[in-house]
């Protein structure tokens, strides 16, 4: 017998539980689009989107995933042959530097492995080797979703203007925007990007990528921006079909002015940033406690760098695959895969899994995923220390 039947509990890192106000938001007919109210609220997600970056810059949206997002920063800033440095702490920080390879850019990567943000000093030490400054941008994941790190993007920019390097900064924070805070002006950002799907609560489908004036000059520096990735028009149109270099995704506009509602005017950033932050230490809780016998581990051990949208843990092959997917056809629930974790002693990632907890999420949920954990691991016979649920209640107690 199963009792997965019920509603399903994604706990993966994005696409993230969408709120029903959300889909509710979306579930009508096509609107009109050249005139009317699609116009105005499209208009309105802007000032709102630049409050969750927390920048005065510019923001430009694309109908994408987040792939789509780093093409456009790259297309708008780079020429074939240029260089850039990328900092790896995980798969993500990788995929975005194998796009742009694909895009005839040098690519320059330094290397943190999967259990370590980056290290400023070295960063610094690098720059300061480009002595005729080839390096053109810093390609920077905040939170890499595959190893769950969060990297100090402020010191990031500290160690370049100790070199003294003119790249520009480049930040991904597809995973945790809206989850993690984020200060873009405030932390030297010149290019942020990020999508819909997670913190932002809206299906998968749109993308943004935020730039200051800085990124904007070294735009004129470029050959050729094609007329779909320009980000000029889309971030100052005058017309409407500039937005989006065409039709608009409608029903996203919709979903995605609810969850900018509840996010920005409801709830307000401090206390979603907080909530994260609850939440993020109620399952490291639980983690620490599952730790005490067996073979479980959070990937990440410095809680400094761990990010408040996602935990990846490490938990022997093939343990990492089985508990998956007991939970998803015993408990309703679904867990992460160990994206990008494999080596040669686990080459499938079946010792890995990532809890999601981002967006749209309240402790009864969290906690709900915790114990289906919980009672996984006894159904499997997988060693595991006692008093995880108690110690992830403690946390939600106290400052929920």
């Amino acid at each position: 017998m199963s009792l997965s039947n019920g509603r399903h509990t994604l706990a993966i890192p994005g696409p993230s539980i969408m709120p029903d106000r959300v889909l509710q938001a979306m579930h009508r007919a096509a609107p009109n689009i050249y005139t009317g109210e699609l116009i105005d609220i499209t208009a309105s997600l802007v000032p709102d989107l630049k409050a969750v970056a927390q920048t005065s810059g510019n923001v430009a949206m694309y109908v994408g995933n987040g792939h789509a997002a780093w093409e456009a920063a790259l297309a708008n800033t780079l020429n074939r042959g240029d260089k850039v440095l990328v900092p790896a702490t995980g798969r993500f920080a990788h995929g975005w530097a194998e796009m742009a390879q694909q895009m005839g850019i040098e690519v320059e990567i330094l290397e943190f492995g999967m259990r370590a943000s980056v290290d400023p000093a070295q960063l610094e030490e690098a720059l300061k080797a480009d002595k005729d400054h080839k390096i053109k941008a810093v390609l920077s994941v905040f939170v890499d979703t595959s190893t769950s790190a969060k990297s100090d993007t402020a010191a990031i920019r500290a160690a370049m203007d100790a070199a003294l390097h003119p790249a520009l900064l480049m930040s991904d924070c597809i995973a945790c925007l809206a989850c993690d805070a984020f200060e873009m002006d405030a932390w030297g950002v010149d290019v942020m990007v990020t999508g819909s799907q997670k913190g932002l609560m809206t299906p998968p489908g749109m993308c943004f990528v935020f730039f200051n004036e800085k990124a904007e000059a070294a735009k004129s520096q470029v050959d050729y921006v094609s007329g779909y990735w320009n980000w000029s028009p889309r971030a100052n149109p005058q017309g409407y079909y500039q937005y989006w270099c065409g039709t608009a995704p409608t029903h996203h506009v919709y979903g995605l002015r609810e969850a900018l509602n509840m996010i920005v005017h409801e709830e307000g950033l401090p206390a979603v940033f907080n909530r994260h932050a609850v939440l993020a230490r109620a399952v490291w809780a639980a983690a620490d406690a599952w730790a005490t016998e067996g073979p479980f581990e959070l990937n990440i051990t410095d809680p400094a760098a761990r990010s408040h949208a996602v935990t990846s843990v490490r938990i022997g092959a093939p343990a990492g695959t089985q508990l998956r997917n007991w939970l998803t056809e015993n408990a309703g629930v679904t867990l992460g895969i160990g994206l990008g974790m494999e080596d040669e002693t686990d080459p499938n990632a079946d010792g890995y899994f990532r809890i999601g907890h981002m967006g749209h999420l309240n402790s009864h949920m969290l906690l709900g995923t915790l114990g289906s954990i919980d009672a996984g691991m006894k159904a499997l016979g997988i060693p595991h220390g006692s008093g995880a649920l108690e110690a992830a209640s403690r946390v939600c107690a106290v400052r929920g």
